[in-house]
């Protein structure tokens, strides 16, 4: 028998956390979004139906649990590195809008301002569950998504592809670049996003520190879910 030799497989590139949100968090984000009315289509880079920001009053109402998330989200990164933090971040939400994308949407390759960024999936139809079953192509696949993270050779994982359930949650450094796919269904699905900074640069935002909840590992065996 050959001897067994010992190896570690570290960890490369950013840390993009998945999670799970609570329904009556899911029931906040979409009954606020729909009194939503600042139109967020010329602060982004989709090419969506609809990108609407959330008041003063709904970011007071969703921040509460929000922050609970990021919490999560620093947890799992000072297990990602192997280090606590000497100090623990301090956050400021600078964005929250809502996104309802429609057939032949999508969001082109881009990066987000800020530390942190997420985004939370609250509705998915089952005319796009179904198409995504029946893609048989090499992308991430019609309405899904997926994280690029610098070049290299064919042997290297340069890129993580979800499709998302509804009620994921992805937190991930702003700075990472991420696109989301089309897709031909008659459907509108829609999903929450958001960016933090760990300074105040901006007037009229709201500062906290994250409070902690327990997280799931997961550990990714692959590079599609």
């Amino acid at each position: 028998m050959a001897e067994q030799i010992p190896i570690a497989i570290l960890n490369w590139g950013p840390c993009v956390v998945k999670l799970k949100i609570k329904d009556d968090f899911k029931k906040l984000l979409l009954d606020e979004g729909k009194k939503c009315t600042e139109d967020y289509t010329t602060k982004l880079a989709g090419i969506l139906d609809k990108e609407v920001g959330y008041g003063e009053q709904a970011k007071k109402k969703i921040l509460p649990t929000l922050s609970q998330y990021i919490g999560v989200y620093d947890q799992a990164y000072q297990r990602f590195v192997n280090k606590p933090y000497e100090k623990m971040p301090e956050y400021v939400m600078s964005a929250l809008w809502i996104n309802y994308q429609r057939p032949n949407d999508f969001n082109p390759p881009h990066d987000h301002d800020g530390k942190l960024s997420f985004v939370i999936y609250l509705q998915i139809p089952d005319e796009l569950k179904k198409e995504q079953i029946d893609y048989k192509g090499k992308s991430c696949g019609p309405g899904g998504i997926q994280f690029i993270y610098g070049n290299g050779p064919r042997d290297a994982i340069t890129y993580m592809s979800f499709f998302p359930e509804e009620g994921d949650m992805y937190i991930f450094p702003a700075w990472l670049k991420h696109w989301v796919a089309p897709y031909k269904s008659d459907c509108t699905r829609i999903s929450v996003s958001g960016n933090f900074h760990d300074t105040a640069p901006l007037n009229n935002i709201t500062r906290f520190a994250p409070k902690y909840i327990k997280g799931k590992d997961e550990t990714r065996k692959n590079n599609k879910i």
